[in-house]
């Protein structure tokens, strides 16, 4: 398993809580960035997607992410294309993701005394295979991905949507989340936000 260190959670002050899956919950942004590269150099735009933009743009659903690197770069892929390439490189990398420990333990120690769920920027399947893989897939309540909404982080949706499926209020509900819009989208969702420690979270907190 993966760790974050030293981290504390809060014991009280909510009714339920929604979990971020990727960075948060699973060791898996070092997967998603190795795929992002290996698709990206398939279409042809190799080398566009540095590492700290990768982690910048963390959260948010992979189509979105294909739209601004064409605009930053004047590209013109096709983001279907890319993002199915970059599925399929990914579920090749999946046997290698890993629970991060405190996070685990912390929804571990919640299961069946409040109500739970994911709030991911990832696709349904993709998040489905990936709880699975870690063991974890009966976790949770509802489990709300970007294939459940108009709009991907950092527009509150996903955070939105878990909540009425949970029936409980936003505010009333911890957000775990470890990427910048991912930590926006929860915040403008009204829900208490716990900030995950990752590279980029650590000016959100």
């Amino acid at each position: 398993m993966a760790s974050i260190g030293s981290f504390s959670f809060p014991s009280n002050g909510f009714e339920a809580v929604v979990f971020d899956c990727d960075g948060t919950l699973v060791d898996s942004m070092p997967a998603h960035f190795k795929a992002w590269c290996e698709a990206l150099a398939l279409h042809g735009a190799g080398g566009v997607f540095k590492e700290d933009v990768f982690f910048a743009m963390g959260g948010r659903p992979t189509h979105d992410i294909v739209v601004e690197l064409n605009d930053e770069y004047n590209l013109h892929l096709d983001p279907e294309k890319v993002a199915f390439s970059k599925r399929e490189a990914f579920l090749k990398r999946l046997h290698k993701v890993e629970l991060i420990d405190e996070v685990a333990a912390f929804a571990h120690s919640l299961r069946g005394k409040i109500p739970m769920a994911i709030a991911s920027g990832g696709s349904r399947m993709i998040i489905e295979k990936l709880l699975h893989s870690v063991g974890i897939s009966d976790w949770f309540d509802e489990v709300v991905t970007a294939d459940d909404v108009a709009v991907g982080k950092p527009a509150p949706d996903v955070f939105l949507h878990a909540a009425r499926l949970l029936g409980v209020g936003p505010a009333k509900c911890l957000a775990l989340e470890d990427a910048p819009s991912g930590i926006l989208a929860a915040r403008r969702a009204g829900m208490q936000v716990l900030a995950i420690p990752s590279p980029l979270t650590s000016s959100m907190v």
